[in-house]
C-alpha cells in the first residue's frame, strides 16, 4: 500500500476522530483496495468495493469529510478486515 493511502487509513481510524481528513484521499485509498467509483447525480459518488455499492456524498465546498462518513467508512472497512 502507497504512503499516502496508509496515512488515511491511520487517520480514518485514529481516536478522537480527525475533522482533516480530505475525500480525495478517501477514494485514493478506494481505489487502491480495488474499488470501482463512479460518479452520481449532484454530489454523490457510488463505490463498489468488497462485492458491495455504497453510495457517499462528496463533501463540498470544504474538501474535508465529516466525522459521520468517516465513521461510516472506518465501520465499512474493518467489517472486511482493512485496519491499519
Amino acid at each position: 500500500m502507497k504512503r499516502a493511502s496508509q496515512r488515511t487509513l491511520e487517520l480514518l481510524f485514529a481516536k478522537p476522530t480527525s475533522g482533516n481528513v480530505k475525500w480525495r484521499a478517501i477514494e485514493a485509498l478506494f481505489t487502491e483496495l480495488g474499488a470501482e467509483i463512479t460518479q452520481r447525480e449532484g454530489s454523490r459518488v457510488t463505490v463498489v468495493l468488497f462485492g458491495e455499492v455504497r453510495v457517499f456524498h462528496r463533501p463540498h465546498p470544504s474538501p474535508n469529510t465529516d466525522k459521520g462518513a468517516l465513521a461510516s467508512v472506518r465501520r465499512w472497512l474493518e467489517q472486511h478486515g482493512v485496519v491499519p
